[in-house]
């Protein structure tokens, strides 16, 4: 076990790592971010991304899991007043047993792979940092291999985010890229390497339902902006637009529940054709 280190008092350290919860702008300069939970630590430890600090209650005695954290990452330690735990945690009342500091990984495409089953998604413009969790959650359960989000956006590393993903952040790549030339010159790569992805846009005036696509071929999903839908850049890049068939007064769905019903027919397509494969992600 390393040497364990106590902080009883709000130093800068301690600022620091508070700056993380709600700073977007030092989260990206330090390249870290805090992961608040058992399931969300255990799947950042289990997918192998780097632990830069472990902080847990200083007055708790550790569980069996806590323990063998510990034990077992190579991580600072930092044993921390409960209240100030609780904080980090961002938590009213009991405190978290441990949150970790963990390091973003780059924004780099080259993190998706991209096979004859590929299924991608891109978030355009996404406001909410809970859709996009959200959208990682479902994707990542429903057989998707990555996660793109363009433009101006919100943080795939806010602490909402990573939260509403469960830890499934850790397990399906999310890239952040400015425009949306980024990835259609990655897509036109592909496309010269054999892999003939189909970029498919959502739009409640699609050229055709949902369920009369094929999802089973290689397949990049555009999911639009909660108020705006997608913009124009990005509905030039598209070869099909899609729409879910609406019943009752709704005329749409909210991004993350769109996406979810539409990853969801991919999936059921995939099942049926026996072409859902999931392999190890990294």
């Amino acid at each position: 076990m390393s040497t364990v280190q106590r902080i009883t008092t709000r130093n800068a350290r301690f600022q620091q790592w508070q700056s993380l919860l709600t700073n977007r702008n030092k989260r990206t300069r330090a390249r870290e971010f805090l992961v608040q939970g058992v399931r969300p630590i255990s799947l950042a430890v289990r997918h192998g991304w780097p632990v830069h600090a472990l902080i847990y209650d200083a007055e708790r005695r550790p569980s069996s899991w806590l323990a063998e954290l510990l034990r077992t990452v190579p991580a600072e330690l930092i044993a921390m007043a409960p209240d100030m735990v609780a904080e980090l945690g961002e938590k009213d009342e009991a405190p978290p047993e441990a949150v970790a500091v963990v390091e973003m990984p780059a924004d780099d495409l080259g993190r998706i792979p991209v096979e004859d089953d590929f299924l991608g998604v891109v978030l355009d413009r996404p406001t909410s940092p809970g859709n996009i969790g959200s959208i990682i959650r479902s994707a990542d359960a429903l057989g998707a291999h990555g996660l793109v989000v363009a433009g101006h956006a919100a943080d795939v590393y806010d602490p909402k985010s990573v939260r509403a993903s469960t830890g499934s952040i850790f397990s399906l790549p999310a890239v952040r890229v400015p425009a949306p030339g980024d990835v259609v010159g990655w897509v036109a790569a592909r496309r010269e390497r054999g892999r003939p992805i189909v970029v498919v846009g959502t739009d409640e005036h699609g050229d055709r339902d949902v369920f009369e696509f094929d999802f089973t071929q290689p397949v990049l999903l555009l999911v639009g902006n909660e108020t705006s839908g997608l913009s124009s850049a990005w509905r030039e890049a598209c070869d099909v637009m899609v729409s879910i068939p609406m019943a009752g007064a709704a005329s749409s769905l909210n991004a993350a529940n769109a996406a979810t019903a539409i990853l969801y027919e991919a999936s059921r397509q995939r099942i049926t054709s026996g072409r859902l494969m999931r392999g190890p992600r990294r």
